[in-house]
């Protein structure tokens, strides 16, 4: 499938609600491929990134795609069933922001999700410490919410240079 264009902030269909996919079909498929093949070329352009949501490339459905080094999977009308008490502060981006920017925002150390994956079977998994938040950002993107809206200091935004220098290597 074709690489498709990323919407960016200020965009109104990013703070739309996606529906429940009801039926595991051609177009599950074909929204999963887009995505997958869209995160991997941003992945190599960008040199930066794990996920990416379906009203990301413009489709109002709720699909997530992640692309890690260690596995890639498609969540498919995933529910946060569980949130920890314990947060923590994290530098969160979006390839809907073009990653030209970070904010500081809180995030649940661990959350428990239940989805479908690709065929239809229901999952139920921990994540905790990057990958909670990283799927907490996702999930998101399917409710309408961008990173922005976690803002509770203005002065906790900072361009990808900066955040280049000063926390790319460190973890």
């Amino acid at each position: 499938m074709p690489v498709k264009e990323v919407l960016m902030i200020g965009n109104p269909e990013l703070r739309q609600k996606s529906s429940d996919i009801i039926e595991m079909g051609k177009e599950v498929k074909d929204i999963s491929l887009d995505l997958k093949d869209t995160l991997e070329f941003l992945q190599k352009t960008k040199n930066i990134g794990r996920g990416l949501a379906a009203p990301q490339i413009g489709y109002l459905k709720k699909i997530i795609y992640f692309g890690l080094p260690s596995e890639s999977f498609i969540m498919i009308n995933p529910k946060i069933l569980y949130k920890s008490e314990e947060t923590f502060q994290v530098w969160d981006s979006c390839f809907s922001f073009d990653v030209a920017f970070f904010v500081e925002i809180k995030r649940h150390k661990s959350i428990v999700v239940e989805y479908m994956n690709q065929i239809g079977e229901k999952t139920v998994r921990t994540f905790d410490n990057d990958l909670s938040e990283l799927i907490q950002h996702e999930i998101d993107h399917l409710e309408g919410i961008l990173a922005t809206d976690h803002l509770t200091d203005v002065k906790k935004i900072i361009s990808r240079q900066e955040w280049e220098n000063r926390y790319r290597d460190i973890g």
